[in-house]
């Protein structure tokens, strides 16, 4: 099967690449010519839209993102797409060990679980307390003013010496007992992703892997209908981070690990039902369950939803999957953005042969039945 050449195909195609070119560069309403966007002020302003393309992206690399941004109008799957195209041409030279989270530099840290916890809350940056309510005088905000903002916090700013890492708070409902001890699969291989198939039944690891680099939205759809009754996980947040995790490398001569430089990422670990599992060392005693979400950038609405879902994959693995968000084939392979986007985008692309085999499939069968009638 071939599509039908089009003449002058090629044109058309450079054309309504121009005509987009034009909409990003064109004048404003009001007449004044369009400035250039920034990528600095792309990763400064729109922070979280480039955390949401680094992540989706899968690659850690928050100027290219804010240039795919700039590129693809703001579209966030466009500009995961570029990203992820990007990171396919580059070489793999190393591989880290699995990286402790508990020495994240961190800039928020919140527990649902607990008023008090080890290290002690830390808000940080969220718009979770603020308002929802359009801030009118952002219409028409001056450099100065814009500039003055970052300086009077600068100097008003109280003097805080936080440590250079907090405790877990799972460890510490661990050591009560309450969830089941470390399990000895953390020491095994991940499944890569980027190289391997996704064949069911599948590990954990390619799961956490294929939720890591998900499309956010996706995420919270199929976690929320869980929420609602179509599973099982009303999880309660053990403790949110957010911040910088120091990246590890193997030196080129000694091969001792060295710090390569810290990426800012969101975790999210949450407890769920309690109940008793023989495959630990608990003996069959009850125990909280455990799920867990991480991704690139500050994105805590993935990171939670992703920890829902880690759960109820564990579920669905074990005890069948009841609901879609068990189902690991159901949510893994209808999370991915750009999987999903390039089937919902060639729709667009010429079709012409296949439709004329539907029109002459229906126009012989209404003959027929008009032959019956």
């Amino acid at each position: 099967m071939s599509y039908v050449a089009i003449k002058g195909g090629g044109r058309a195609i450079a054309a309504a690449a121009a005509v987009t070119e034009y909409l990003r560069t064109e004048e404003g309403l009001v007449g004044t010519a369009a400035e250039p966007l920034e990528i600095n002020a792309i990763l400064h302003q729109l922070r979280h839209l480039v955390d949401r393309v680094i992540s989706e992206g899968g690659v850690y690399h928050p100027q290219f993102a804010a240039l795919a941004i700039k590129q693809s109008l703001g579209d966030t799957l466009e500009a995961a797409f570029a990203l992820r195209a990007w990171r396919s041409t580059r070489p793999r030279l190393s591989a880290t060990p699995p990286l402790d989270t508990s020495r994240m530099r961190l800039i928020r840290r919140i527990s649902s679980a607990f008023k008090e916890i080890p290290g002690g809350q830390m808000l940080g940056p969220t718009p979770d307390y603020a308002l929802r309510l359009l801030r009118l005088e952002l219409l028409d905000e001056s450099p100065e003013a814009f500039r003055a903002v970052a300086r009077d916090w600068l100097e008003n700013c109280p003097e805080a010496r936080l440590p250079d890492s907090f405790p877990k708070v799972l460890d510490a409902l661990r050591a009560e007992g309450l969830l089941p001890p470390v399990s000895a699969a953390r020491s095994q291989t991940a499944f890569d992703i980027t190289r391997e198939p996704l064949v069911f039944p599948v590990p954990r690891s390619a799961a956490l892997a294929t939720m890591a680099r998900a499309e956010t939205g996706s995420l919270l759809a199929i976690a929320y209908s869980n929420m609602r009754g179509y599973g099982d996980v009303h999880p309660t947040v053990a403790e949110l981070r957010v911040g910088y995790l120091p990246v590890l490398l193997p030196h080129p001569v000694t091969g001792e690990l060295t710090e390569a430089g810290e990426v800012l990422m969101t975790e999210c670990e949450v407890v769920a039902m309690y109940e008793a599992d023989k495959a630990n060392d608990s003996g069959g005693k009850p125990m909280f369950t455990v799920g867990y979400g991480a991704c690139f950038g500050h994105n805590e609405v993935k990171a939670i939803s992703m920890a829902i879902l880690d759960r109820a994959l564990q579920k669905g693995m074990k005890d069948g999957a009841a609901n879609p968000s068990e189902d690991p084939e159901f949510v893994l392979l209808h999370v991915d953005g750009v999987d999903s986007m390039g089937f919902a985008s060639h729709y667009k692309m010429p079709h012409y042969v296949t439709f004329q085999s539907d029109l002459d499939r229906l126009r012989t069968t209404q003959s027929k039945n008009r032959e019956i009638a």
